[in-house]
């Protein structure tokens, strides 16, 4: 990675911790950030299973094991934004109750984000289907992605206030993905440097590196022209006391 795009990668990282920390720690924005997660942590588990699936059928138990575990971590971390969520009487929106058009009268289109779309720009969604995405491919974007998400839920975690138990709970929980996205991103490292000599490993993580750069700032113009605003992704839920099966909380120490 040359000099400016790691100069990129600095000034990028500085402007999106101050986002998602100034986020998680305002009451009025925290749910859509509780929700944003929810949907990507949960959302993960489908596709981490097929590829351990795939994983073991070409003989590959080491990988098969950690895909496996992998998904059993995302799964629990949705549960951890859900119960979040919850604590607040908030949910996640139901898009099937969404509308089919817009104010125009043309459909409504759930694209992908400004950020994935510049991440993964050249990619199909036929190339990241669990039976057809080149494991160096996905070796090397998620270990970006989880290697940098384990700063930024510690960070996040870090800005939460102790002083009442619904943020102090959170909090906790944070600290606990933050561990988990950590061993993530040691385990997919060890996935590539099994396949590739060490320069061919440092030459794949420097080219998702550069990806990310200009990923952040897709996602940063795209943020600027909006004026800051984002989608909402909460609806109103049923009060955390009377959700039922809501006492037993997830747990937050880290699987």
């Amino acid at each position: 990675m040359n000099f400016f795009t790691h100069l990129l990668h600095l000034v990028g990282a500085s402007a999106v911790a101050y986002y998602t920390a100034s986020s998680i720690r305002d009451p009025k924005t925290r749910p859509n950030v509780l929700a944003g997660f929810q949907l990507a942590e949960s959302g993960s588990v489908p596709f981490l299973s097929a590829l351990s699936d795939r994983a073991a059928a070409e003989g590959d138990v080491w990988l098969a094991e950690k895909l496996a575990r992998h998904a059993a971590d995302e799964e629990r971390h949705g549960q951890i934004f859900g119960h979040a969520l919850k604590q607040i009487n908030k949910q996640v929106i139901d898009f099937k109750n969404l509308p089919k058009t817009n104010k125009d009268g043309k459909p409504n289109e759930r694209r992908r984000s400004p950020f994935f779309e510049a991440y993964f720009e050249g990619y199909s969604q036929e190339d990241f289907k669990p039976e057809n995405i080149d494991w160096l491919v996905f070796m090397g974007s998620t270990y970006i992605l989880e290697l940098d998400a384990s700063k930024d839920f510690a960070r996040m975690a870090n800005v939460l206030p102790e002083d009442e138990p619904t943020s102090r709970n959170l909090k906790k929980g944070m600290f606990s993905i933050a561990q988990d996205e950590t061993g993530h991103a040691a385990y997919l490292r060890e996935a590539m440097e099994r396949r590739l000599s060490a320069d061919a490993v440092q030459t794949l993580i420097d080219q998702w590196r550069t990806r990310k750069v200009n990923a952040m700032l897709a996602m940063m113009t795209n943020l600027i022209q909006k004026s800051g605003q984002t989608p909402s992704l909460v609806q109103d839920g049923v009060p955390a006391e009377m959700s039922e099966g809501v006492a037993e909380e997830p747990q937050l120490t880290a699987a």
